[in-house]
């Protein structure tokens, strides 16, 4: 007879209310592992890690649950069984109800004067940037060759650290968006994301560049920056037009100059603390595994309460992987016109979606299958533990800044490239991404700090992941005790301490591409 393993060495139940755990290291089957309750069950098959196993006896109809919430119906699973798509339907209830006296408390604000500090820019208009650069920006697909030469060239023989030590450098943000594209909001989604990132505190100069026929030319981004009464402050900027320059060289050349001219008065800029109240966090996750929803996810969700109790704000996207649970987020909303705005946010991309073939519950990637998320349901409740336990104070369009302090939640797609700049032009200062296999991405203007779900992806993958989560699934650390070390490091990075995808270059920009983006 086998010996007998505590849970604890082979397994997670993530709530009292579980009826599966999940599994931390391989299972080969025939193992007996000890429970909580002090039951000893049999493992009646292999359990990769990240998948899981029922605890209790789930009869055909019954709900698995993880994180306390349904995650599939049970076709007949005995104590001890593997959890897969063979025996488990992804059968879950869609919520809609809210009672319409819901009112969710305040988050537990901290005194006035004791939360942390950071080293930021204080910007004319009040903001405050965790970086300060000079952005070249694209009007559309047929600039951003030139943009990118404009920036390359500038960083490389224009600037440097030495001569100018308040810029953290010169980027920008080609993309492939724009021209002839359709009328309506997808100009207006496009000409709102380049206005923004241009408009951001971490951008202290901009360089506009177009070639001078297209639909979202020069003249369409000064007419959509005169709706809205300019940039929010007088930072140098100027303009280039392709053909009116000439051609490339000349428009290069031109972009150059400005830069060069900018510079010094950008340079200008300096960091002081300030208070973590005017931090902006934004929160991703992308290729995640069964552990993200369990250890790095949570943690993340732990330092972004820290940061809304500190006066801070929080933004959440990707809604596709709200999608099966999205009642947890609305049942935290503010009140019920934010919690019926949550669900409705939800119904909208369920339906946009469909309208091009796509189903919200196919959201989950063979790299996600392959590592737990079996279905979008339980992809989204782990996904949905970034935001924390604060609540819902209301929804905003997709790179669209929401109105007010605390969390958030953001209309946009799950595509990495193109909802970490949603979050951006929303307003994020520095990001927080989570991974559980390992990505590579940043932000041309904003920092993005990666969180690994486990020490083995973590060492991997050392020279792109700024920090492990894996302690948690390893029983060294606490989520808590996790969480506080990813504050820590966001108010070192948001001071001006690199990421490591800023130290690698990585800085992708795409802009989404949805016809509409009405909640």
């Amino acid at each position: 007879m086998p010996s007998t393993i505590l849970l604890s060495a082979c397994a997670i139940i993530v709530d009292d209310r579980d009826n599966v755990a999940v599994v931390k290291s391989e299972l080969g089957g025939g193992e007996r592992v000890e429970i909580p309750d002090g039951r000893v069950i049999e493992i009646t098959g292999a359990v990769d890690r990240g998948h899981r196993f029922a605890i209790n006896q789930i009869p055909e109809g019954e709900f698995l649950r993880q994180y306390g919430q349904p995650i599939g119906t049970s076709l007949g699973i005995a104590v001890g069984d593997p959890v897969s798509p063979a025996n488990m339907s992804n059968d879950v209830p869609v919520v809609r109800e809210l009672p319409a006296d819901l009112s969710t408390p305040a988050p537990d604000y901290l005194p006035e004067g004791a939360s942390e500090t950071f080293a930021g820019f204080r910007r004319p208009d009040g903001r405050v940037g965790t970086r300060n650069l000079i952005l070249i920006v694209p009007t559309s697909m047929c600039s951003s060759t030139e943009a990118l030469q404009i920036a390359t060239l500038a960083e490389y023989t224009a600037w440097s650290q030495e001569q100018f030590p308040n810029v953290d450098g010169i980027v920008a943000i080609p993309h492939a968006r724009g021209c002839g594209c359709q009328d309506g909001s997808t100009v207006e989604i496009l000409l709102r994301t380049l206005a923004n990132y241009a408009d951001h505190p971490n951008v202290g100069g901009v360089v506009f560049i177009d070639l001078g026929c297209e639909k979202t030319n020069m003249q369409a981004m000064d007419r959509f920056l005169g709706r809205r009464g300019g940039l929010s402050w007088d930072k140098p900027s100027a303009w280039v037009g392709i053909q009116e320059a000439g051609g490339p060289p000349a428009a290069i050349e031109a972009g150059l100059g400005h830069v060069k001219a900018m510079l010094p008065r950008v340079n200008e800029a300096a960091r002081e603390d300030v208070p973590a109240s005017e931090l902006v966090l934004g929160v991703k996750c992308g290729s995640s595994d069964g552990f993200s929803g369990l250890s790095c996810n949570p943690s993340l969700g732990r330092a972004a309460d820290d940061v809304v109790r500190s006066g801070g704000s929080v933004l959440i996207t990707e809604v596709p992987e709200f999608c099966g649970a999205e009642h947890v987020f609305a049942q935290r909303a503010k009140n019920a016109s934010v919690g019926r705005a949550v669900y409705d946010m939800v119904d909208w991309y369920k339906e946009y979606a469909a309208k091009f073939g796509g189903v919200l519950g196919e959201n989950p990637s063979p790299g996600n299958m392959r590592g737990g998320l079996l279905n979008i349901t339980i992809k989204s409740l782990g996904a949905m533990a970034k935001a924390g336990t604060t609540r819902v104070e209301g929804v905003t369009g997709y790179s669209e800044p929401p109105e007010g302090k605390g969390l958030f939640l953001m209309q946009g797609p799950g595509y990495d490239q193109e909802s970490t700049p949603g979050l951006v032009g929303a307003g994020a200062t520095v990001v927080v991404f989570t991974t559980g296999n390992g990505t590579t991405i940043g932000n041309a203007i904003c920092p993005v700090i990666k969180l690994s779900s486990n020490t083995r992806t973590y060492d991997r993958m050392r020279s792109d992941i700024d920090l492990n989560a894996g302690q948690v699934i390893d029983g060294t650390e606490s989520i808590d005790e996790v969480g506080a070390r990813v504050y820590k490091h966001i108010l070192s990075v948001a001071g001006g301490e690199p990421a490591l995808a800023e130290v690698n270059k990585h800085r992708e920009f795409q802009v989404w591409a949805e016809r509409t983006v009405s909640l």
